[in-house]
């Protein structure tokens, strides 16, 4: 007796677990609870500090000390107002147009090599050397550039050993100093970026297209470049968008030249402690960036849409 009544209480429990299991292993709850401590995360790391940021941009002076909370949207205004920041945001966007080049242009041809001609521990150490940057500390990945680029520096002694009688050649405080350490920096996003891409282009394709006569630059601009551009689009992504907030490499490698919107940005957080100022031209920043990838991501869809119909 006391046997079947135990028998019956337990059968509702193991029903309950059984039926709170199979709720817990629903697809829709088990992908809400893998993506929890990451939104979570997001939420904390990224939209407490852009709404904070927000805040600050509307008040009319930071709110240190006993200071009353004054809102204004004059700050927004700065580019109007003050107009020689339209030329630092250009000078900013042009750093990262031009990094984002040259990163495209070394990066992509490296990928596609690092993905169809090599095999084994050879790719093991090329990828190793590519990564190496991510594993060195910026300021002294940037000050290793300026022993490079200065006037008796490495490239200086370099082209005097070559050809002893040239002039003094130094880079240092320039514009070109500046792209070199940004490409130097960035320069892995693009290679791993395109390197997934290439890496998932079929050999049949490439041989289908060598036995009906196409040569290599053929192939490349034909078959490897347009399957390649979610690779190559990801990696200007990644590199434009800090890239023209930098402020480390424009203003040790850059000097005067390298006045940019980071620096103006830092200098308002730090030496001018005009915060609501700061906070304003970082949410114009982005809204430029915005505007750029809004635009430029409908013509590279668009242009990948027609090159996938003709493959």
């Amino acid at each position: 007796m006391e046997r079947a009544l135990s028998e019956r209480k337990a059968v509702p429990y193991s029903t309950a677990i059984g039926g709170l299991s199979q709720i817990l292993t629903r697809p829709g709850w088990s992908t809400t609870a893998l993506l929890t401590p990451a939104y979570a995360w997001l939420t904390l790391a990224v939209f407490l500090p852009l709404g904070a940021m927000l805040f600050f941009s509307i008040l009319k002076a930071a709110p240190f000390g006993n200071r009353p909370l004054q809102f204004t949207l004059d700050n927004y205004l700065a580019f109007i107002r003050r107009p020689y920041l339209i030329d630092v945001a250009w000078t900013s966007i042009e750093i990262g147009l031009w990094t984002t080049g040259l990163c495209a242009l070394i990066g992509l041809p490296a990928a596609v090599a690092l993905a169809r001609a090599t095999r084994g521990r050879s790719k093991q150490v090329l990828f190793l050397l590519i990564v190496l940057p991510f594993w060195t500390n910026g300021l002294v990945r940037i000050f290793s550039w300026t022993m490079v680029l200065r006037e008796g520096g490495v490239l200086d002694y370099a082209l005097h050993l070559v050809a002893p009688s040239a002039p003094s050649l130094s880079l240092l405080y320039s514009f070109p100093a500046i792209i070199i350490g940004l490409v130097h920096a960035y320069l892995p996003y693009m290679v791993l970026t395109c390197y997934l891409s290439a890496s998932a282009i079929e050999d049949a394709y490439v041989e289908a297209a060598r036995s009906l006569g196409a040569r290599t630059p053929v192939i490349f601009w034909k078959i490897i470049l347009p399957l390649s551009l979610p690779g190559l689009i990801s990696g200007s992504i990644l590199i434009f968008v800090p890239v023209i907030g930098s402020f480390m490499e424009p203003r040790i490698l850059g000097g005067r030249v390298g006045v940019t919107m980071g620096t103006v940005i830092e200098d308002q957080f730090v030496q001018a402690f005009n915060w609501p100022l700061g906070a304003a031209l970082s949410f114009t920043m982005l809204a430029v960036v915005l505007i750029i990838f809004a635009a430029s991501s409908r013509i590279l869809s668009a242009g990948t849409g027609a090159r996938s119909e003709r493959l």
